[in-house]
């Protein structure tokens, strides 16, 4: 536990910045914390946005590994596992008033995980809430933008469904993400789409994972505006269409089912789709049973 004054700025101004990455046991029981740079860069990148001071590499790399080398015996030796590290950061200076505060706190909690999502979700589309607006603070993982979003996923839980589809704040027609998730699609399985990258859209880094394999898997990737009737337009002729959120806790979550005003859109979630091949792939690099090419691995 720790102690704070009720004073804390992080209670007030809404300074709160976190990362999450895994750890995995390799096949040669090794451990690998997987992509930990770029988390450290994103993490910089969120305290920037927030107004917060950069943590060198030397706290946050250094220090992470050296914690998962202490508690080296929460990583499971089973692929249904790994051990999720949830390192953030709080202002703690003890003031009122609306300013950056001169004082922050930087930890690290870890817990074993297993499957975020269990089964593919229905989603709904939120045509009357957003999650952020342009030249807002939607690319930072800020806990602000979190709580922001819990009473339209409540709202869609209580009608049934699993997560939402989030539009964009001016036309709401553009597809941005899928509640705590990156989205995507697989069009006939030949073509990955996903929303651009945009101060209004977090840079997964299982997106960007995904985004570098698919060429590999004979998938030529778009990333590009997508207007939501796309999507359902294809759907209603017959195209195959893969739906999936994609982000670190979740991996790849297959979306079965899509809402929008009122109307419901089946999508493919069939064994041999291709989002579950990227899955696979991307767990044996994590595991260590293929080379990993890109350097992504902390061992």
């Amino acid at each position: 536990n720790i102690s704070l004054s009720p004073l804390a700025m992080c209670f007030h101004y809404g300074q709160t910045v976190f990362e999450g990455l895994k750890a995995f046991r390799t096949r040669d029981g090794q451990i690998n914390i997987f992509r930990l740079e770029s988390h450290w860069k994103r993490m910089n990148r969120s305290l920037e946005r927030m107004a917060m001071p950069p943590l060198p590499a030397s706290c946050f790399i250094n220090g992470i590994r050296d914690l998962i080398d202490k508690e080296s015996q929460w990583v499971i030796d089973d692929p249904e596992y790994s051990l999720y590290i949830r390192p953030f950061a709080i202002a703690t200076e003890n003031k009122l008033g609306v300013d950056a505060s001169h004082d922050y706190l930087f930890m690290v909690i870890l817990s074993p995980l297993k499957a975020y999502y269990n089964k593919p979700l229905r989603v709904k589309v939120e045509t009357n809430y957003i999650r952020s607006a342009k030249g807002g603070a939607g690319a930072a993982k800020n806990g602000g933008n979190y709580g922001a979003s819990l009473l339209p996923q409540q709202k869609a839980k209580q009608e049934g469904f699993d997560q939402i589809i989030w539009l964009d704040a001016k036309e709401k027609k553009y597809i941005e993400e899928s509640g705590t998730m990156n989205i995507m699609f697989i069009i006939n399985g030949k073509t990955l789409l996903t929303p651009a990258l945009s101060d209004s859209i977090l840079d997964g880094i299982t997106r960007d994972s995904i985004l570098k394999l698919a060429p590999e898997m004979d998938l030529k990737v778009e990333e590009r505006t997508i207007p939501i009737t796309e999507i359902l337009e294809k759907i209603q002729s017959g195209d195959q269409v893969e739906a999936f959120g994609v982000g670190t806790a979740a991996v790849i979550s297959p979306i079965k089912e899509i809402s929008y005003k009122g109307n419901l859109y089946g999508t493919y979630i069939q064994d041999d789709a291709g989002m579950y091949r990227i899955k696979n792939k991307l767990s044996e690099i994590r595991r260590g049973t293929v080379p990993d090419r890109f350097g992504w691995s902390d061992l």
